[in-house]
């Protein structure tokens, strides 16, 4: 089926955001921001070589409820990328650096894949700094060879050459549809992959495909029982990382967490169906029956 041309402005044009840069103790940090300071804070986490625009579709949405960022880790997008492999304890603390840049004390976070893991790990070890939590198509509780090699290749053959036609490869393995990998996505990611330090800092962010460093980051079953904030395990029918099943044992494991099922979407639910997403990330989000 072919689908009418999109862009990031097409998903923008109504919404009152910012984009910028604020230093999060030694990081710079790259974010979009929308809605008012006065709401409940709510922090939006990419995936792996992700970047802030994984959530261009729910800023409107989400901002008439929250003050919404998303970010680029460190490592990733604009922001700053240290020289050294990035594990999960580097994100969490560029995540409580940011908090203390903007001010806030609390927020929810909804991460996806990597942003997930990283949620996760920060509810458990920093509950007080934590609403809510929505765990999109987390990474960190399994490690299967083949997911992490093909990632790992992927990603690495798009950083050594960023070329259209592998930046296009890499987008693709994040949707069940590849038609949803529009000519603006691919360019968007490929400005990023085209910087000058993208190789090293790829390579840095890869870190957790080695199978030793993934393992001493596992998110364990005693680390989801230990979560004590709300939770949503949200999952895709076709997410390449894992089956649904898993979904229902990390969903078993985290105390009173809800569980959502997203049908035709896969490692980008928030961007391919934005308006099943919106629905329910916001009914969790804002505890709605």
């Amino acid at each position: 089926m072919t689908r009418p041309y999109t862009s990031v402005w097409n998903d923008l044009n109504q919404v009152e955001f910012s984009q910028g840069f604020i230093q999060a103790g030694p990081y710079r940090t790259r974010y979009l921001h929308a809605g008012d300071t006065s709401k409940p804070t709510l922090i939006l986490l990419h995936g792996i070589t992700g970047h802030a625009e994984a959530y261009v579709r729910n800023l409107r949405s989400h901002a008439e409820h929250f003050n919404v960022w998303a970010i680029d880790f460190i490592g990733h997008g604009y922001s700053s990328k240290p020289d050294h492999p990035l594990e999960i304890k580097h994100y969490i603390d560029h995540v409580l650096q940011f908090m203390d840049a903007i001010g806030v004390e609390k927020a929810s976070f909804s991460g996806e894949s990597l942003g997930g893991w990283v949620t996760a790990q920060f509810a458990h070890d920093h509950p007080e700094k934590v609403e809510r939590i929505v765990l999109n198509t987390m990474g960190g509780t399994m490690a299967n060879p083949k997911v992490m090699e093909r990632l790992y290749t992927l990603s690495m053959e798009a950083a050594k050459d960023p070329s259209w036609e592998r930046v296009q490869a890499r987008l693709e393995w994040l949707m069940a549809d590849p038609a949803m990998v529009t000519d603006d996505l691919i360019r968007t990611r490929q400005a990023i992959f085209q910087q000058p330090d993208w190789l090293k800092a790829c390579e840095m962010n890869m870190a957790l495909q080695d199978p030793e460093t993934r393992t001493r980051n596992m998110i364990t079953d005693a680390t989801l029982e230990g979560i004590t904030v709300p939770a949503l395990v949200l999952w895709t029918t076709k997410d390449p990382s894992g089956p649904v099943d898993e979904a229902k044992r990390i969903a078993s494991h985290i105390p009173g967490a809800k569980l959502a099922i997203m049908e035709n979407c896969g490692h980008w639910p928030q961007y391919e169906d934005a308006e099943t997403f919106n629905q329910l990330h916001l009914d969790f989000l804002l505890d709605r029956a």
